[in-house]
């Protein structure tokens, strides 16, 4: 029964706000044709009627705006007829002003739909696209906690240039973060390119440098099949990527940098720390040998946060043109589940942006847990929705 309040209140409050600003235009129609039949002939306030389906267009459809601006005609006529001069052209002349500028304004109306219409078409796309390249992290993998967070640049974008993807092992996880320094749909491609090469190439390389070598000739391939329309593009087709690799029986994270920005590790007391990385150029330069890749090591042990992210968050700034700080804002949260910790870097990052971003931003958080007892099975469960809360015992 409360599902059911719940679902006619959705229904009811939009057309109830709906109709309540209707009360807007219709108001002004009597008014205005009330003042303008009880004032001198020599008084003419019926032009103002123009201004009921003009301020109706911006809440309603086309057929409410036709509907008010033939009330508006109406109003003329009748202050027309009061005074004896229905037939004048003094009345008729703007009654036929204003019906067509009421026939504008629904023309308008008509287009105005169309294209929300049209966007709206878009955006489903997009989102089932964005859905399909980028998967749910999941949330558990071994003795890893995850959580991940992407907010697109554009308002009504669902797709950019940032990518991640993670999968199990036989001995542990493995984790990629990139960003795609191309343009339009090919760097579209080059993100789908990469993550299904790394979904496949995961699990059949020992080593990260490896891993890092064969996604180097995935993309090759691809821009030898696919090259840039402008010669001025060439030099832009590359993703900057992290590969990490977790262990299930070591307290460390292996890490092979191909372009990209190094993490930031989230310690006891609020501490952070940024491990020194060897990076190689990003992916698409060209290196395919597993020894230009380096391999670092470090520590990462039962309640540490290794915390991931693209340029984007770094690069935002605030009105004041001072970029965001996220170290500084990590460590204030850095004892949170990894849900929790990206939800307080986003509300964060909107409040410091005023809700504008310049590029696209890509985050994960992972933490280890204590590793479980023998025989205790190391499930996966899947992210599906919004951020959701753990209980307070996960906090320890």
């Amino acid at each position: 029964m409360g599902a059911r309040r719940q679902h006619v209140a959705r229904v009811w409050q939009p057309w109830l706000s709906s109709h309540v600003l209707l009360l807007i235009p219709i108001t002004l129609i009597v008014l205005i044709t009330f003042a303008d039949v009880v004032t001198p002939r020599d008084i003419v306030l019926s032009p103002l009627l123009a201004i009921a389906p003009a301020i109706t267009a911006w809440f309603e459809g086309p057929r409410v705006t036709a509907f008010i601006g033939a009330l508006a005609v109406a109003g003329q006529a009748l202050t027309g007829w009061r005074h004896d001069l229905l037939l004048s052209r003094n009345i008729l002349a703007p009654m036929a002003a204003l019906a067509i500028l009421s026939g504008v304004v629904v023309f308008f109306c008509v287009v105005r739909d169309r294209q929300r219409r049209q966007l709206a078409q878009v955006r489903t796309v997009a989102e089932a696209a964005q859905h399909v390249l980028l998967w749910p992290l999941p949330t558990q993998l071994g003795p890893l906690q995850l959580a991940c967070l992407y907010q697109a640049a554009e308002e009504e974008a669902e797709i950019g240039g940032d990518l991640y993807a993670a999968a199990r092992t036989d001995s542990g996880a493995r984790v990629m973060i990139g960003d795609v320094r191309g343009k339009g749909l090919p760097a579209l491609g080059e993100a789908a390119l990469l993550l299904g090469a790394f979904r496949e190439a995961a699990h059949q390389h020992a080593s990260l440098p490896r891993l890092a070598a064969a996604l180097e000739h995935s993309i090759a391939r691809y821009l030898t099949d696919f090259e840039p329309e402008h010669e001025g593009e060439a030099g832009e087709r590359f993703v900057t990527a992290l590969l990490l690799e977790f262990p299930d029986d070591e307290p460390v994270i292996r890490m092979t940098s191909c372009g990209h920005l190094a993490p930031m590790l989230l310690g006891p007391y609020h501490t952070v720390t940024m491990p020194s990385l060897h990076p190689a150029p990003p992916l698409g330069i060209g290196l395919t040998d597993p020894d230009q890749h380096a391999l670092d090591v470090v520590p990462f042990g039962p309640g540490d946060t290794l915390l991931l992210y693209t340029d984007g968050i770094i690069e935002a700034r605030d009105r004041h043109g001072t970029f965001y700080p996220l170290a500084e804002r990590a460590a204030q949260w850095a004892g949170h589940h990894p849900e929790a910790l990206l939800h307080h870097l986003q509300r964060d990052l909107i409040a410091h942006t005023d809700g504008r971003l310049d590029d696209d931003v890509a985050l994960i958080a992972i933490r280890r847990t204590p590793v479980p007892h023998p025989g205790h099975h190391l499930g996966r469960t899947f992210q599906t929705g919004a951020f959701r809360y753990p209980s307070e015992s996960t906090e320890s």
